[in-house]
């Protein structure tokens, strides 16, 4: 569907902000806001860092927003559209909040018997060499921040306490999470259905900030080379793991997989990067949407839900 049709509204595309990720915000903002122009959609380019910014939300009809990180993915610029009566795109306030606190979604599918990596919180009184005997190597992450920011891989208790104040420099609730050796792949949620998963390979330890956005040695796979039993498989489980925390509209979900072949959920992003090499519109081009596409269907899931904006 091309977008051109809806030439007539004004679509505020919300971008940057004030969050680790501004950068990466930016560039997805400004991906979407091409597309938009491309289409001969009229679109207003809104930073939140800047003052003011928000006196130009009641001329737009809708709201593409491309906040990445704390201020714009978890649920507090969701919460803000709705007092302003805007529609906008992605989950609503809830799934947003919920999803942005890793800790929270893993004890939500825990609880739903969904599989996740076993995970404990730390604090600066943790006894470091407790966790490392009950869970071994783990990965130390702040637990609400995306994008890898702040996370390291330890492997006893020494480096998991070095690793503790480095994620803690991005907020005060940190968690180590149990280190699963396994491909890693990404399936993005568009609507109620998933689109083709995509398989990394990267050249070092784990997919951190380095291999997700300056490395050139990260490889993509897109179909993933999974077996149909196995795709399905992972389809069913990334809908259910995203739809459980309350996501909507589109989003993606993180898995890996063990040896064993058992899946073994990450985490989901409710705004997920899109730019013209990230990862959601990497697996519309294979499922034959284009950007303004995916676009369109984002912006028509949007306006679907009869209780937001």
């Amino acid at each position: 569907m091309n977008l051109g049709a809806l030439s007539d509204q004004t679509f505020a595309v919300l971008m940057g902000g004030n969050a680790a990720e501004r950068e990466i915000s930016l560039e997805s903002g400004e991906s979407v806001a091409v597309a938009l122009e491309q289409a001969d959609a009229k679109v207003l380019r809104l930073d939140p860092s800047e003052e003011g910014w928000w006196q130009r939300l009641p001329k737009a009809n809708f709201v593409f927003n491309l906040l990445h990180g704390p201020g714009g993915e978890d649920g507090a610029v969701q919460g803000l559209l709705e007092l302003f009566g805007l529609p906008y795109s992605g989950s609503g306030v809830l799934g947003s909040a919920l999803t942005m606190d890793k800790v929270r979604t893993k004890l939500l599918w825990q609880g739903a018997g969904l599989p996740t990596p076993r995970f404990t919180t730390l604090a600066a009184d943790t006894n470091w060499q407790s966790v490392a005997e009950d869970l071994g190597s783990v990965f130390v992450k702040p637990a609400l921040e995306g994008s890898s920011l702040g996370m390291t891989k330890a492997r006893d208790a020494g480096e998991m306490e070095v690793a503790y104040r480095i994620a803690a420099s991005y907020g005060d609730k940190v968690m180590a999470e149990e280190f699963v050796h396994g491909p890693e792949y990404t399936v993005a949620v568009l609507g109620d259905r998933t689109l083709p998963s995509i398989r990394i390979e990267v050249s070092g330890d784990f997919y951190d900030f380095d291999a997700k956005y300056q490395s050139n040695e990260t490889e993509f796979f897109c179909p993933s080379g999974l077996s149909d039993a196995d795709e399905a498989e992972l389809a069913a489980l990334a809908l259910s793991a995203f739809q459980l925390t309350g996501s909507e509209v589109w989003g993606r979900v993180d898995v890996i997989r063990k040896a064993s072949g058992q899946w073994q959920l990450l985490e989901v992003n409710t705004v997920p990067g899109m730019t013209s090499h990230s990862l959601v519109p990497m697996a519309a081009k294979a499922a034959g949407l284009s950007m303004i596409d995916l676009l369109s269907e984002i912006y028509l899931a949007s306006v679907g839900d009869s209780v937001r904006g």
